[in-house]
């Protein structure tokens, strides 16, 4: 299917829903998408420390709703609540709108591509090889139940005077069936030598029917903010 093709795009409203749920037509779908933006860097920001993978933002006539897969929750709860509440205030605040704060754990951080990416970029900040990062990374997911992943690295590696790309794979990743459900996500590394670019896949089985197994976490798993 060529190489550009994105693979979450690629199978929207096939296995895979939006992460931002909402309609407007216009400036206001303008101002819209620029908020999710501010709201996504904001969950970023105040959630470094919590791994944060994704932001599922719906909206309503009164009221938004921001789901944060992270995959330490504990963290971005806080003790009794506290610092889920400081960050529904500072959305709030940032939207001028009603905000109610879901939190999905993520199981398995070592299946998520998002996390798997910014892993590799800590370790390459922290000046680790990029041959040692990605086998490691690679072998984890295998680990625990991955049918495949592929890890791409771009950029000056090992200091290179001249820029190149590099990656390794394991198992099987196909990224040109509809119905294989493959998580992807990228990270850049800000090294001495410049941004050094992480993508990652993951295969994680095919999704049959309509796409109901892409449903969020069981419901023991999601604190809401009262």
């Amino acid at each position: 299917m060529g190489r550009k093709v994105h693979p979450i795009g690629f199978r929207l409203k096939i296995i895979r829903d939006w992460d931002a749920r909402w309609y407007a037509e216009g400036d206001k779908f303008r101002q819209l998408l620029q908020e999710d933006f501010k709201i996504r860097r904001y969950v970023k920001k105040l959630g470094k420390r919590a791994g944060v993978s994704r932001v599922e933002i719906e909206r309503y006539p009164n009221q938004l709703v921001v789901n944060i897969h992270t995959a330490r929750p504990g963290i971005l709860i806080g003790r009794k609540g506290e610092a889920v509440k400081d960050l529904r205030t500072g959305l709030e605040a940032l939207t001028s709108n009603k905000v109610k704060v879901e939190v999905t754990e993520i199981d398995k951080p070592d299946l998520d591509s998002t996390l798997v990416a910014e892993n590799i970029v800590d370790q390459l900040e922290r000046r680790i090889g990029h041959s040692r990062a990605i086998k490691r990374a690679l072998s984890q997911a295998m680990r625990q139940g991955a049918l495949g992943i592929k890890i791409e690295v771009s950029g000056r590696l090992a200091g290179a005077d001249m820029a190149r790309r590099e990656w390794a794979s394991e198992g099987r990743v196909p990224r040109s069936s509809l119905r294989s459900n493959i998580d992807y996500g990228t990270a850049e590394a800000l090294t001495t030598f410049g941004r050094i670019g992480v993508k990652v896949w993951i295969y994680k089985g095919e999704v049959l029917g309509s796409g109901k197994e892409e449903k969020p976490a069981p419901k023991k798993d999601v604190y809401v903010t009262p």
